[in-house]
């Protein structure tokens, strides 16, 4: 059974990493629309919850990585490394808190909201500390635009979208593992 679930959370992870990889392809054509969809971060905050804080943190970590490696998008430094911390964060904080708190609805939007909100601080932080270290600055005013104002649109999809996915797959139960 323990080998049967490592399995089932590595195959979900493997697909999440997919989604991640291809869901930018669908607002790519446009790049402020994509920086404002955040089409990135979807999928890796419902492997956070689907598959857990290790697997959530592993894909978060290697997604943008990947892209960027592969298509050059986002560019690697320092965007891509940045949102590698970011993404990171928000699986682990993600599958962390989910599994904590108690199984209740209003949980899994307090997960998320906490993963959002520490994703955000740790993506500043990055960037303050890769602007540093290439001779250039990072405001508290651009950390307001990039992490809250200029993705809006994203923030909302994720807390719209986001538990009404995590509901539907407990309800088929995905998220415990019984269904595959």
């Amino acid at each position: 059974m323990k080998n049967k679930n490592y399995l089932q959370k590595m195959i979900l992870s493997a697909l999440f990493l997919a989604l991640a990889y291809l869901m930018p392809f669908l607002t790519g054509q446009i790049p402020e629309i994509g920086a404002m969809l955040c089409p990135l971060h979807i999928p890796v905050l419902i492997c956070g919850f689907i598959c857990g804080w290790p697997w959530g943190l592993a894909v978060g970590f290697i997604a943008p990585l990947f892209r960027s490696l592969t298509l050059s998008m986002p560019p690697l430094f320092p965007k891509a490394i940045c949102m590698a911390f970011e993404l990171a964060v928000y699986g682990l904080v993600a599958g962390l808190m989910y599994k904590i708190l108690p199984k209740k609805k209003p949980y899994i939007y307090c997960s998320l909201l906490i993963a959002m909100v520490v994703g955000r601080i740790v993506w500043g932080i990055a960037m303050f500390i890769c602007m540093e270290a290439s001779g250039g600055a990072f405001t508290f005013s651009a950390f307001i635009a990039g992490a809250f104002t200029n993705a809006i649109p994203g923030i909302v999809a994720q807390i719209v979208l986001i538990p009404i996915v995590v509901m539907l797959l407990e309800k088929f139960k995905v998220v415990k593992g019984e269904l595959l």
